[in-house]
């Protein structure tokens, strides 16, 4: 970046960091032994929508873009209530979300859309239900880190459950250190 940049006020867009995204298979499994938690099966990427020179026209656009084998594991795309895309991802194999979810980062970033990207979200849920409840574990494209999400309500969270996934997960994970990261992502299409 440079003078004239910072004296008009633009700032570089940030990359989304990629690789840090494989740790969370080896997580899942501590959060398996530890928590009871297991995948969910579905995953969920966020993005701006937007417009101009790297738009995608239509769901099918992104669909083909992506060139995902949508018999062997289905795709949607949702609009959350803040004006959001979703692409939700189903595979019951966390690796396999982890993969999939990482080529669709890939795939976007080499067309363009890469300061477009929010985060990615993945669903945890109790092996034995009703166990102490379901997580999402937030990952932060720009920073390359996660945070746990525990939505129990329509406005409520467990803080809780949240602080003991993080204290079970700092060893396998990077975890957000700055908690006001820790946003809740409430009506989340990831289950």
């Amino acid at each position: 970046m440079g003078l004239r940049d910072a004296l008009f006020g633009r700032t570089k867009q940030v990359a989304p960091k990629l690789d840090n995204l494989f740790t969370l298979p080896s997580a899942a499994l501590t959060l398996q032994s530890e928590l009871d938690l297991v995948s969910s099966g579905q995953a969920g990427l966020c993005f701006k929508a937007g417009s101009g020179e790297s738009a995608l026209e239509s769901d099918n656009d992104l669909r083909e873009l992506l060139n995902f084998d949508q018999a062997a594991n289905p795709v949607t795309i949702t609009t959350d209530d803040l004006g959001f895309k979703w692409l939700v991802l189903t595979d019951v194999d966390i690796a396999g979300l982890v993969t999939r979810v990482h080529g669709a980062n890939t795939s976007m970033v080499e067309h363009g859309l890469g300061p477009r990207l929010l985060c990615a979200v993945f669903g945890f849920v109790p092996a034995t239900p009703p166990g102490e409840g379901s997580v999402r574990m937030v990952y932060l494209l720009k920073q390359g880190t996660f945070y746990p999400f525990a939505p129990t309500g329509a406005n409520e969270r467990d803080n809780e459950l949240e602080l003991r996934v993080r204290s079970f997960l700092e060893q396998d994970l990077p975890m957000e250190k700055d908690l006001s990261r820790w946003m809740a992502l409430w009506n989340l299409p990831v289950h």
